[in-house]
């Protein structure tokens, strides 16, 4: 067993804090403790993996000094661990605003933000760490600032206490978030693809797609939406996906950077398809004070347009460039389904109980039970020791990198609240939009793709939400719509230039020019660009409304999106020139954005679908005709 754990003592350390973080999450399921208990220990434990599993590599330092650098900053951890445990009584009794704040909490309130920062760049990197600290120094310093952003700052005390002492700052609604529900996910995911789920569902899609015409770059579409459901995040879908997919996309004829586009565009999706969808998916559903469910509902019908959309243009422009599809040899190579079907039963162990009611963590850990038993239902696809403390390791890793940098950006939420820069925010930007919702709209959607820069989709949408949701509620828009409209731009900012992270993986895997990747993957993404406008004036999008009117508002945007989708993919019978993709475009942009049902979308319909059908038509009549007349 020490051999599959790692031989390195390190590593070993690692697993075993990973293990007491396991066991620990397990037992709150159990007997749920209070907040500022829960929360201080599971940050705990999210510091510590980090700071094993992503040493100091600086080559400035000594080695020596690296590890003593790290050692000191376990240490830390653990005094700051041990503040909470030994403050418990005092911490969850005293009155905020009245009860003093005592030296002790200054010095390891400090001490927690310095671990927080330093974890964060660990973490995701620098561009998180400016952003917090931009914050902090607001909190301090924000009256030396002109206009609307001036405000009288706090002091030292009044900052310890928002931020480190009670539940509306560090140890807020995010930390919150990565206990209750992002770690029993994340466990799942790393059972699931231990037990061979991820290679499954590449090989489920190529069996489906692989025949047809660029069957491969459809075959990465549909593995990456599926596992993308699953993971959650987009970087790691695109690394695990990716290294199967992107090289048998490149075999077929698809460009080294077409490829790694296309498959970061599907693993982005992955964050807005349910069941998991991603991270922030979560933290929406405690935003907004409903239940996870009813988030992952509503995200259904724009993740389905989103990836038929990404389906359609891909299959278009590889009847353009004749990209061939796969050969039957090609696909029998492909292990056979049958043996391994049964290991489809997780994710939906998982979607029934979500179904059934059952809260989200105890889907996911039932799920993943599920995960230790059904690869025993064929003997092919039994699992040993080696399956299991892989998904033990991964877990616990995974979730540190997702709960430090979101428990950071609590330092964000609480000075943006208690300062009301949200508030101010919002009022700044409605009079800038000069009050159209239009105008206002664009302006969030911009600002989104670009704090989504160089940040993780979590970090992003929550500063979003923060800054811009205020401001679009104002404007009369419903609370889901306006937070599903930034959670959906800041999750496309992952293939956004210049900084595209989702695009830089993938170029890393496919071997490709990350300009070109990330050029690639923004134009792939355009074809659902515009979606969210759609349930922003649409509800029925969102699943809010009557049976009749979601299944019509679902139907108007697949068609809608249809149409845009033929602009982009330049193909109706054969390729089609700038002159007919330009008004084909514009009908389709209308009839995505326009409210279903509206004279606006009803004429762009017809005008787009008859340019559409008419191109076709006479492009078959002129393949009917070269027929006729060979000789000609």
């Amino acid at each position: 067993m020490r051999d599959l754990i790692q031989k390195s003592p390190v590593q070993t350390l690692a697993f075993g804090v990973g293990l007491a973080m396991v066991i620990f999450q397990i037992w709150l399921l159990l007997a749920p403790q209070q907040p500022l208990l829960e929360r201080p220990v599971h940050l705990a434990f999210g510091l510590v993996l980090l700071f094993l599993y992503k040493p100091l590599t600086t080559e400035a330092l000594p080695v020596w000094l690296r590890v003593g650098i790290d050692a000191a900053l376990i240490l830390s951890t653990v005094a700051v661990l041990g503040y909470y445990l030994t403050g418990f009584e005092r911490l969850t009794t005293r009155m905020e605003n009245v009860s003093p704040v005592l030296k002790v909490d200054i010095l390891f309130g400090a001490l927690l933000v310095l671990l927080l920062l330093e974890g964060s760049r660990r973490a995701v990197g620098w561009v998180l760490v400016w952003v917090l600290l931009v914050f902090v120094a607001y909190a301090f310093w924000g009256n030396a600032l002109p206009g609307w952003l001036n405000f009288r700052g706090f002091g030292v005390e009044a900052a310890t206490e928002i931020t480190t002492m009670t539940t509306a700052g560090v140890l807020g609604i995010t930390t919150s978030t990565s206990v209750n529900f992002v770690f029993y996910f994340i466990l799942f995911g790393a059972f699931y693809a231990a037990v061979g789920g991820g290679q499954l569902f590449i090989d489920l899609a190529i069996r489906a797609a692989g025949r047809t015409t660029g069957g491969t770059a459809k075959a990465a579409i549909v593995a990456s939406s599926l596992m993308g459901s699953i993971s959650g995040s987009a970087v790691a879908n695109v690394v695990s996906t990716g290294v199967f997919t992107i090289p048998l996309m490149k075999r077929t004829g698809v460009p080294p950077h077409r490829a790694a586009g296309i498959e970061a565009i599907a693993s982005t999706g992955g964050q807005l398809m349910p069941p998991v969808m991603g991270v922030a998916a979560f933290i929406m559903a405690e935003l907004l004070g409903i239940p996870y469910t009813d988030v992952a509902l509503a995200g259904l019908i724009p993740a389905v347009a989103f990836y038929l959309a990404l389906i359609m243009v891909v299959d278009l422009n590889a009847r353009r460039d004749g990209v061939r599809a796969m050969t039957h040899e090609e696909i029998d190579q492909t292990p056979a389904i049958g043996p391994r079907l049964h290991l489809i039963l997780p994710p939906l162990v998982l979607m029934a109980l979500l179904i059934a009611g059952y809260s989200a963590a105890y889907s996911a850990v039932l799920a993943s039970l599920a995960c230790l038993i059904v690869p025993f239902f064929r003997r092919a696809t039994w699992i040993g020791g080696k399956e299991l403390v892989e998904a033990l390791r991964d877990a616990p890793k995974q979730v540190a990198e997702v709960a430090v940098p979101i428990a950071a950006i609590g330092l964000v939420i609480a000075v943006a609240v208690q300062s009301n820069l949200a508030l101010k925010f919002a009022g700044s930007l409605l009079a800038l939009s000069e009050g159209s919702i239009y105008a206002s709209l664009m302006l969030a959607m911009v600002g989104c793709i670009i704090m989504g820069m160089g940040l993780p989709t979590v970090a992003a949408y929550i500063i979003g939400a923060v800054l811009f949701v205020p401001a679009i509620e104002d404007l009369g828009i419903a609370p889901l719509a306006a937070h599903f409209f930034i959670f959906y731009y800041c999750v496309l900012s992952m293939v956004t230039p210049p900084v595209a992270l989702a695009s830089f993986a993938a170029a890393a895997v496919g071997k490709a020019s990350a300009v070109q990747t990330s050029l690639s993957a923004f134009g792939l993404s355009l074809v659902a660009f515009f979606v969210p406008f759609a349930f922003v004036f649409d509800p029925g999008v969102l699943a809010q409304g009557s049976a009749a009117q979601i299944t019509f508002s679902a139907v108007s945007l697949l068609v809608s999106t249809a149409l845009w989708a033929v602009a982009f993919g330049g193909w109706a019978g054969r390729p089609l020139g700038w002159a007919v993709r330009l008004p084909i475009g514009l009908a389709g942009l209308a009839a995505v954005i326009a409210p279903s049902g509206s004279s606006v979308w009803l004429v762009s319909l017809i005008i787009g679908w008859a340019l559409v059908v008419g191109v076709a038509t006479l492009s078959r009549r002129s393949d009917g005709a070269s027929v006729a007349n060979p000789a000609e």
